[in-house]
């Protein structure tokens, strides 16, 4: 029995050995450099332990963490008053993962944040259906609800490339306005069935509670349908006021404006309602002069966090890193160059991979001290794949404001300065 035992015993041993080594060698070129820099300093040099702060209601970061999002006013124009900000952009480079914390998920207003009491809020549902509805927030409350992870971008994320490359910009000025969160609420299929919308309705008009008035024509797709949500819930907690506390609607994959936040009305049609936000505010003039309407799909995109703008590194190993994500669906590739974009390797996707969520990848680098360009592109699971800035531009001008998801380039120089350049 004792020699079955130790049989056993030394079998599974030589399984987590086995284990252990196959790591060991994923690690690659990452593990050997990591293993030759670590330092053999001892405990003594730890910092002597003793009592902690407190516990609190709240769970504050620590002091040596700093985490904010920078306000803008325009394209390029950085470091402006808050108050004078149209939107404030999400520091990618400085965060883990790809959950964006809520008080970091940027923000975009037209007139504000209202202040709204959620026992006097009412979303009214109406239009072409056969029982037209105002719905209190305990009514929503109590509906059957669902949680997805899914990224939200603004339109104008990637507008500071659109006709030159200001080199003094980090990648939170560049693509700062897409933030990833766990969202959680009523499906917006729910609604539609509990109102009864008329099959000829093809489609919606979203309307919000700000001062603005912001409200969007959308149109009833299978997929809206199948994936939209009145929102309530982000990273297990009600709605921040800046994302549209107490309810929000929430579309993946789609532009920004048409998740309207602060929701009080649902109506249906069989037309767009041609508002001033789809006739005067979100079109894109083109190259031949004319305007495009309702391009609603957040394209496939990606992004080097690190190394990127304004960061400083130096010769030898460097590991790049960053996000990828499209509205179509699944990232299933990402391709990083160095050598500005006449070569490219896979880079390694880091798991899980969602559909509409931001996706990370990393992939080691051996930085020989020459300069060079750094880019990725990626490509998602319906085929999509992310432009070059000379493709993209061809296609689409240089008098857009909207949707640029062209790959972003950085320059490093042989001082090891990373700065924003074009392609």
């Amino acid at each position: 029995m004792n020699r079955m035992r130790r049989g056993a015993e030394q079998d599974l041993l030589s399984r987590g050995l086995s284990r252990r080594k196959m790591l060991v060698g994923a690690a690659g070129l990452a593990g050997t450099t990591v293993a030759q820099n670590v330092a053999a300093d001892s405990l003594a040099d730890v910092p002597a332990r003793g009592p902690g702060a407190s516990l609190s209601a709240t769970s504050a970061r620590s002091g040596f963490v700093h985490l904010e999002r920078q306000p803008e006013s325009t394209p390029g124009l950085r470091h402006v008053d808050p108050s004078e900000a149209i939107n404030s952009k999400t520091p990618l480079d400085r965060l883990v993962g790809t959950i964006t914390p809520a008080d970091l998920h940027y923000e975009r207003s037209h007139a504000g944040v209202p202040d709204i009491d959620p026992g006097k809020h009412r979303l009214l549902v109406h239009g072409m259906v056969t029982k037209e509805l105002v719905f209190t927030m305990d009514e929503i409350l109590a509906m059957p609800s669902l949680s997805r992870i899914a990224f939200l971008e603004c339109t104008g994320n990637g507008w500071e490339n659109w006709k030159k490359a200001p080199p003094d910009v980090t990648v939170q000025n560049t693509h700062g306005l897409i933030s990833t969160n766990e969202w959680t609420g009523v499906p917006l299929s729910f609604i539609i069935d509990l109102v009864g919308v008329d099959r000829r309705s093809t489609w919606m008009l979203a309307e919000g509670g700000d001062g603005s008035a912001v409200a969007r024509s959308i149109p009833l797709t299978d997929e809206i349908i199948a994936e939209g949500m009145l929102a309530y819930g982000q990273n297990g907690e009600p709605l921040r006021p800046a994302h549209g506390y107490p309810l929000r609607l929430f579309l993946p994959g789609f532009e920004g404006n048409l998740n309207i936040k602060w929701l009080r009305r649902l109506k249906f049609g069989d037309r767009p309602w041609m508002t001033r936000w789809e006739t005067a505010r979100y079109t894109q003039l083109q190259a031949d002069g004319t305007a495009r309407q309702f391009q609603l799909k957040q394209g496939v995109n990606s992004v080097i966090t690190k190394p990127s703008g304004m960061m400083q590194i130096r010769p030898g190993y460097n590991r790049i890193s960053g996000l990828a994500w499209s509205g179509y669906g699944r990232i299933v590739r990402v391709e990083v160059s160095t050598d500005g974009a006449a070569t490219w390797r896979d880079a390694h996707i880091g798991q899980p991979v969602l559909p509409k969520s931001q996706t990370s990848f990393q992939m080691d680098w051996e930085w020989n001290g020459r300069s060079t360009k750094i880019v990725s592109r990626s490509t998602d699971d319906k085929g999509n794949a992310q432009p070059n800035r000379a493709a993209f531009i061809a296609m689409t001008g240089t008098n857009a404001l909207f949707h640029y998801n062209a790959q972003q380039t950085w320059g490093v120089s042989e001082d090891g300065a990373v700065r924003n350049v074009l392609s």
